[in-house]
């Protein structure tokens, strides 16, 4: 299975072998390793193969690794709060429970594990795994930069993840080209390390199903939205810097309120109101990237567009950006 999906300049069972992080038979040091990497954790074993074996590399905010358990070995581990993990085979297989649901990871069949949700893994003997670390607010973040609005809630993937098909195929194709990158370079740059992450993140965006799949794959220039709709869009745009009231866009559209909020709610999956805070939010974003940092502008410009709680501003303008306005202003 390892030889048909990764490429031969580094096999599978060689990936990152030059960052060996770990090598045990004794379960309090594996479990600590384990907290380590991802979380506090339980693990139970009674195997004689129990064997732990870690290599892993840290590249911005992914971490990459290889690992197996030697034997049969079941993890426990508490809630993953701040990270996803992707598990993909090399061989063997493990039965993994997620919030109830179970899911048979083997040859074919990747596995996704959602941050805050709960994990059991039972561990059978000779599996070996490529797993890979992903902070939940990366993945947020990038997928917002595609819908190019805030989203109301974290991402969700699908558990399963079936490598046999077109979509597995190029995201596995996508990892082992990663794993070659990690497993034969010595320093990874700033750059490098964001490239990676913004295309491992965007692969699995693309590849694997989650809660805004239809979104991420829609045609905005196939949108059935009615034209009230984007003549809306459009005067937001075109006035965002003015007062606007809902009963404002209702009378320019001709249109009642009830219908507007409908046709946003159905047509963009969000309010009118919503609509023109992302607008103010990307403007407010543009200013700060071309301000002077000296200059001490961001109360000045949040206010100028229409934000008068600046603790609620902040709070929103970091979940929509990933950072904080003075971050965006000091690097202008």
């Amino acid at each position: 299975m390892a030889d048909c999906i990764f490429p031969s300049v580094t096999p599978a069972d060689s990936v990152l072998s030059a960052y060996g992080l770990c090598q045990t038979s004794d379960i309090e040091e594996a479990r600590s390793i384990g907290e380590h990497i991802f979380c506090k954790n339980t693990i139970y074993s009674r195997d004689p193969q129990f064997n732990t074996r870690v290599n892993y590399r840290r590249a911005g905010n992914l971490g990459v690794g290889r690992m197996t358990y030697g034997g049969e070995t079941i993890i426990d581990p508490d809630v993953m709060e701040s990270f996803a993990l992707i598990q993909i085979p090399i061989r063997g297989r493990e039965f993994i429970e997620c919030d109830g649901k179970p899911v048979l990871f083997e040859s074919e069949q990747g596995a996704v594990l959602n941050a805050h949700a709960r994990t059991r893994i039972h561990h059978m003997p000779n599996t070996e795994k490529i797993i890979v670390r992903v902070d939940n607010d990366v993945i947020k973040h990038q997928c917002q930069q595609h819908l190019g609005r805030t989203l109301q809630q974290d991402v969700e993937f699908k558990m399963g993840m079936a490598l046999n098909t077109p979509d597995g195929r190029s995201f596995v194709q996508m990892l082992a080209w990663m794993c070659d990158v990690l497993s034969n370079s010595g320093k990874v740059s700033p750059l490098l390390s964001k490239q990676l992450e913004t295309t491992f993140v965007g692969m699995l965006l693309n590849c694997q199903p989650n809660n805004y799949s239809v979104e991420l794959h829609e045609d905005k220039g196939q949108s059935i939205a009615p034209s009230f709709v984007k003549r809306i869009e459009q005067y937001i745009e075109e006035h965002a810097h003015e007062p606007i009231s809902v009963g404002d866009l209702a009378e320019f559209a001709g249109v009642s309120t009830r219908s507007l909020f409908s046709a946003f709610r159905r047509f963009r999956n969000i309010s009118p109101m919503h609509y023109l805070k992302e607008v103010r939010l990307r403007r407010v974003h543009d200013e700060l990237q071309q301000a002077q940092p000296s200059s001490g502008t961001v109360t000045a410009v949040a206010f100028r567009w229409g934000f008068s709680h600046l603790g609620h501003f902040t709070t929103d303008y970091k979940r929509r950006f990933g950072e904080t306005p003075s971050e965006t202003l000091m690097r202008s």
